[in-house]
């Protein structure tokens, strides 16, 4: 078992998940996109099976390299939302915080994936922080502000507790929420210093975890959610609907229940975004509407996550369960933004 993380093709190579012949097709993936996997992830997957669900997730494959017309650098429109560096203010009362662009692991349908890791934009500075906080403050609306990146639990707890300090001298925040894959591929990291941190400001501290498949909800994963809960923190679940990984009912009902036995109540299930080199994780929305209507029934309430699509273009989320999402031409659905206007998915390529 590996000790260290994994950064590369020929880390991966060294440490069993790939083979000579697979080296090459790797190489040119991992140049372009970033790579990292921890010891945890790297001790689950499952090398001599080529469709293991977590070697799917984070082992690069050649298929990134080809990039269809509609897939974009900018798939969910951070950009056009973003009054100052670090923010995305897209709904009224709640703001992206984007303190840092690393990830312990690097999903290979990653929507940020042109932003994050070592060639991305790293960590706000403490004067880009102060924009920030200034931004927040002096707009009342905003109720809720939530952690993202990258991932926020990479951060350490002294940075974590200044970020929170900062947000605890803003009233009008009442809620905190963390958007993290820590706890399933990093779970030591969830010790009593962080959890402190995370706590730290005074609001209601929400952790909201990534995770895709049962695998990934380990006995060590499990203790770490259970100290996250046990502190008070609440806690929900993402997951990305992802072809060849989870897009089976029984699969998903698996980790619907596991979250929901660990105290986390399903959240997202998202239709994966159109990020360059993702086609091959991406199944068609009837299919996903087709998945998702299978748990009904079958799982019980808590167990049911609400199925949504990113808009592209920064429109925000659209709940596009049965009926939700109107076919439309030949492969294009119409879909309602939160203000109530109607566009078409995918989008028209320019």
């Amino acid at each position: 078992m590996t000790t260290r993380a994994l950064k590369s093709a020929d880390d991966l190579l060294g440490a069993g998940l790939i083979d000579q012949a697979a080296l090459e097709r790797v190489r040119p993936v991992a140049e372009r996109y970033a790579v990292a996997l921890t010891p945890t992830v790297a001790a689950l997957i499952e090398p001599a099976d080529p469709k293991d669900p977590i070697g799917l997730q984070f082992i690069p494959n050649e298929a990134e390299l080809y990039q269809t017309n509609e897939e974009r650098v900018d798939p969910i429109g951070d950009e056009a939302h973003s009054p100052v560096p670090g923010i995305v203010h897209r709904y009224p009362d709640r703001v992206l915080l984007k303190a840092v662009h690393v990830c312990p692991v690097y999903c290979r349908f990653c929507f940020r994936r042109e932003m994050v890791g070592p060639g991305g934009n790293g960590m706000m500075s403490p004067e880009e922080l102060t924009v920030a906080f200034d931004y927040i403050r002096s707009r009342p609306e905003i109720w809720e502000v939530i952690l993202t990146g990258g991932d926020p639990l990479v951060l350490s707890p002294r940075r974590l507790l200044t970020i929170m300090q900062g947000l605890s001298a803003i009233p009008h925040v009442k809620i905190v929420r963390f958007h993290t894959r820590v706890p399933v591929v990093d779970p030591q990291k969830i010790d009593a210093d962080l959890i402190a941190a995370l706590k730290a400001s005074g609001k209601t501290t929400y952790v909201a975890l990534h995770a895709n498949h049962p695998r990934e909800m380990t006995d060590e994963a499990r203790a770490a959610c259970a100290r996250l809960v046990d502190a008070g923190i609440a806690m929900v679940s993402q997951t990305v609907l992802l072809k060849g990984i989870n897009d089976d009912p029984a699969v998903l009902a698996e980790l619907m229940r596991s979250f929901v036995e660990n105290r986390i109540k399903p959240y997202y299930l998202h239709h994966p975004d159109l990020a360059p080199g993702t086609s091959h994780f991406r199944l068609s929305i009837e299919e996903g509407q087709k998945i998702v209507s299978a748990l009904r029934g079958h799982v019980s309430g808590l167990c049911q996550p609400t199925y949504v699509l990113d808009i592209p273009g920064g429109h925000g989320k659209a709940v596009i369960g049965q009926n939700a999402a109107t076919k439309q031409a030949e492969g294009c659905y119409a879909v309602s933004d939160f203000n109530g206007n109607d566009h078409l998915y995918p989008p028209s390529a320019d």
